[in-house]
């Protein structure tokens, strides 16, 4: 199984967003690198997080906020759980969601999963581009989602609309992705542009 083992975000200051990422979303595989790359609008990835409940979400989303985040979408009740989304300071977009739609005991500051959520142009031909690197499908829905068992970082694969659909966000967006997925599955560059390095 090809693991992605961290994602690397491209940014004018990396110290900052360093802070940024120990204050808000402490021990994540998300690492900062000097670039300044033209980038404008929706980036075409969200990093999310998965949480057990919805006081889990509220304390990442403020935690996030208080780091130096804006709030896209505050977190509520839905139809598929409890979830909000913020811009971190260096434009990229994160959400956090539970499933549950109640708390189950004392909030926990637990992540369940940690994912890469890519919006690509064609689900189907960037799942097959993944699977003839050595990636393993976990959950396929046709044409419209697909996720790999890639961890300790999820991969998954939506239309680009959708994604920022979810994430509260439009989905115009031109430039760098400002992003770098580190996997030993090699140096490469996918079909929308997404960049691939060996750890």
């Amino acid at each position: 199984m090809t693991a992605i083992e961290a994602v690397t975000i491209e940014t004018p200051d990396p110290a900052a967003l360093d802070i940024f990422h120990k204050a808000a979303f402490p021990d994540l595989p998300v690492r900062a690198r000097a670039g300044d790359a033209p980038t404008s609008g929706f980036r075409g990835f969200t990093l999310s997080l998965v949480v057990p409940q919805p006081s889990t979400v509220d304390a990442f989303v403020d935690a996030a906020i208080k780091a130096g985040a804006t709030e896209l979408k505050a977190p509520k009740k839905s139809l598929w759980g409890y979830g909000g989304s913020v811009t971190g300071p260096d434009g990229t977009t994160w959400t956090v969601a539970s499933s549950s739609k109640k708390d189950r005991g004392a909030g926990v500051h637990q992540i369940d999963e940690f994912i890469l959520q890519l919006g690509v142009d064609d689900v189907a031909a960037s799942k097959q581009f993944y699977v003839e690197r050595g990636l393993e499908v976990a959950k396929s829905f046709g044409r419209k989602y697909v996720s790999f068992a890639s961890g300790p970082v999820t991969l998954a694969l939506l239309k680009r609309r959708a994604l920022a659909k979810n994430a509260g966000v439009s989905p115009d967006g031109t430039g760098s992705h400002r992003i770098v997925v580190n996997s030993p599955a090699g140096t490469f560059t996918d079909p929308d542009g997404f960049d691939w390095e060996v750890s």
